[in-house]
């Protein structure tokens, strides 16, 4: 009897540790693409302002951000297996985003793209900007949105908000901002990101987020096996600068035509004036819905079957198709930020709308509320 009853016990451990061993190998796998964030390697001070990492949860998917650039950090979502995945790009720590530089995840302002030469007019006044890149200045210039520490609220679970208030004169703007950023997860796996500034003095103002996905997951690879689809019969033409002609083109026989979904790497290697200036794709396009919220762009991830729908009240979309990355940043997950593993779909006003009185307007006056919503809504093939 005792003999069967310690059979029988070494029997159920042993069932006990497989079944251990299997739940354990699933969470392995479940985390494979979403690698745990150490709140500890965001805990510092820059410039005299406490930075952190803030969670965000619902019942479908989670997000961290950090106050520096109030940046989005990590995104989880399901895909068509279930399994949480981190659809984007970004680092392990604070250190790690300031070694870097450019704009993974952060808020963009106070003018999101190009401006010319770095100089705009308001009323007869000309303003002159830092140069940033090359002959033109970069999403608001080299200190602009993405290097400043946001104070932060978090209003609930699922709900963040970022504030700062821009002095006038800052990187040669004019005019005293009042700026805040809140990011909500909305019900099922979608993040809201709604912007309003206000200005105390006239000025010119293009708010967005430059968060770099891979619907794969973060070091999956290539995205040019991604199919997009973005909602817009025109583009706005470059010149060698990647400031836009005026022009409003026509998407149709060109590589730019993503009316129907097509793959991103389907023609980006095309023999094309505007592919070689962008060193692919590095344009505005000029989206078919007006005024309230309408669709911009839907992306599939081929491997992960997640698609991602961005919404939005704003009438361009700048697509961006990892040209310049270069495969020298170690992302949170080990992997590097290798060419075109990860895509950018920047809701917002043309770029050098200020110097381009044909475009949508982008000044703000005192008295006014800038107000813009942009919904990135993540769903899975069926």
């Amino acid at each position: 009897m005792r003999l069967f009853t310690a059979v029988f016990s070494i029997t159920i451990i042993s069932s006990v540790l497989l079944i251990a061993t299997h739940i354990g190998a699933l969470d392995r796998q479940a985390n494979k693409n979403n690698p745990l964030l150490d709140p500890t390697q965001f805990d510092t001070v820059l410039n005299n302002k406490k930075v952190a990492l803030f969670e965000l949860k619902n019942n479908k998917c989670k997000a961290f951000f950090t106050n520096y650039g109030a940046r989005i950090v990590s995104l989880n979502v399901p895909d068509k297996k279930g399994i949480m995945t981190d659809v984007v790009l970004g680092f392990g720590s604070i250190k790690q985003f300031i070694t870097a530089g450019g704009f993974y995840g952060s808020a963009i302002g106070r003018f999101g793209n190009r401006i010319a030469k770095g100089t705009f007019v308001i009323d007869g006044q000309t303003y002159h900007l830092p140069l940033n890149n090359g002959v033109n200045t970069l999403h608001g210039g080299p200190q602009g949105f993405h290097s400043i520490v946001w104070d932060a609220n978090r209003l609930n679970d699922s709900t963040l908000q970022f504030s700062y208030k821009s002095p006038n004169g800052e990187m040669g703007f004019p005019g005293n901002l009042d700026v805040k950023i809140t990011y909500q997860l909305l019900r099922g796996a979608t993040l809201k990101i709604d912007y309003k500034t206000t200005t105390d003095k006239k000025t010119v103002i293009n708010l967005t987020n430059h968060t770099y996905f891979n619907l794969n997951g973060e070091g999956s690879g290539s995205v040019l096996e991604h199919k997009l689809q973005i909602f817009a019969d025109k583009y706005t033409p470059v010149d060698s600068t990647l400031i836009p002609t005026g022009e409003l083109a026509s998407v149709k026989n060109t590589p730019f035509n993503f009316l129907t979904p097509k793959t991103i790497g389907k023609n980006i290697e095309e023999e094309n004036e505007q592919l070689k200036k962008g060193k692919g794709y590095d344009h505005n396009f000029v989206l078919n819905g007006k005024g309230s919220a309408h669709k911009a762009a839907m992306v599939t991830g081929d491997k992960s079957g997640i698609i991602m729908t961005v919404i939005t009240d704003e009438p361009g979309l700048q697509f961006y198709s990892g040209n310049f990355m270069m495969g020298k940043n170690k992302m949170k997950n080990g992997s590097t930020d290798r060419l075109r593993t990860a895509f950018a779909l920047e809701t917002q006003h043309f770029p050098d709308s200020p110097n381009q009185p044909a475009f949508p307007s982008t000044e703000l006056n005192p008295g006014q509320v800038y107000h813009s919503v942009s919904v990135y809504k993540f769903s899975v093939i069926k």
